[in-house]
């Protein structure tokens, strides 16, 4: 089969189409025919050498993608609702650029009615992401305010429409004036632009009086001193990733006096077990409003993945941030 993989650690011409063996699945795992993979920010920092591959996962970059069950136990797949034939997207811990992958059957969904491959490749990985930070780490409820860092990512467009969906009022971040206004469009309430204006500032001016319930930080670093200022009490901080840094000051005496709880954490090491629980949330709770239009998919690019320079140009506008969305090989 073809494959993208990372022949060292480096910049994005590190990324080679190449020939590998097609994988076989094990006891629990489904073999698929990928027909599209999703492009993530980890697949960047597993490039770079920064996030370890689980034992026992694939080398290949890629935590999701969409395709056509070629093999798998039967007995599990029918367990899912699932058979050989159907059409399916997953989440996995590596394996997603190339033609064929293994997967979880827990961790696999079918493709929600009337969407394409591509569309169903860009979900797992997000949508995952979302609902165990913002709704079983971060509880966020109904008539609560979330404030979403980096509203125009793959994570920031999945979590808008989620928290919409669900009654928060929803304030979210962006880099540009461009970017903010997708953000509304999206179904946020009120976007920022923090590179010309102090979200802190800001959130104090827009959001309610009492401060935010909920904030989905992908920076960390000096934001979370800020962000501590602008929790309500009772809130909730989750962080999921780093990007501005992995030291952070705060005031201890806000955490004390406004009983906050700053939590985080990252999906890939979790244990196939934890994966099925969410998977079973999304399909019961998000999967209906995939359907129904009320959440869309949101995919800037779509990458044709036989061509040698795609990966290297998927990840290059991956790094830029000039997307809105996800991007998404396709094998066809």
């Amino acid at each position: 089969m073809k494959a993208i993989e990372i022949s060292t650690y480096g910049g994005p011409e590190v990324l080679h189409l190449v020939d590998r063996d097609k994988p076989s699945p094990a006891f629990g795992e489904a073999l698929i025919r990928v027909s599209a993979s999703g492009v993530n920010r980890p697949d960047v920092i597993q490039r770079k050498g920064h996030y370890p591959v689980p034992p026992g996962a694939s080398d290949l970059p890629g935590l999701e993608v969409a395709g056509v069950v070629e093999a798998g136990d039967e007995a599990a797949l029918a367990a899912k609702g699932l058979r050989i034939g159907d059409r399916v997207c997953a989440l996995i811990a590596g394996g997603g650029y190339a033609q064929w992958c293994v997967a979880p059957i827990d961790q696999c969904l079918p493709v929600p009615k009337g969407m394409s491959d591509e569309q169903a490749a860009s979900l797992p990985e997000t949508f995952f992401t979302v609902w165990s930070n913002v709704f079983d780490r971060g509880q966020l409820k109904a008539g609560e305010c979330i404030l979403i860092q980096g509203g125009t990512s793959g994570i920031g467009v999945t979590a808008i429409q989620m928290a919409k969906a669900f009654g928060a009022l929803v304030i979210a971040t962006a880099g540009s004036d461009a970017k903010c206004a997708a953000c509304i469009e999206l179904g946020a309430d009120f976007a920022i632009n923090y590179k010309t204006h102090d979200f802190a500032a800001e959130v104090k001016r827009l959001g309610p009086k009492s401060g935010v319930n909920v904030i989905l930080d992908m920076v960390a670093g000096d934001y979370v001193a800020k962000e501590v200022e602008i929790l309500a009490e009772d809130g909730r901080l989750v962080i999921i990733a780093v990007q501005g840094g992995v030291e952070s000051k705060l005031n201890a005496g806000l955490v004390l006096r406004k009983r906050l709880t700053v939590t985080g954490s990252t999906l890939r090491p979790r244990s196939v077990a934890f994966k099925a629980q969410i998977a079973e949330s999304l399909r019961a709770k998000i999967w209906p409003l995939l359907e129904n239009g009320v959440i869309k998919p949101v995919i800037f690019k779509q990458f044709d993945a036989h061509l040698p320079e795609t990966g290297a140009a998927a990840h290059t506008l991956m790094e830029s941030n000039q997307h809105v969305g996800k991007l998404v090989l396709s094998w066809g």
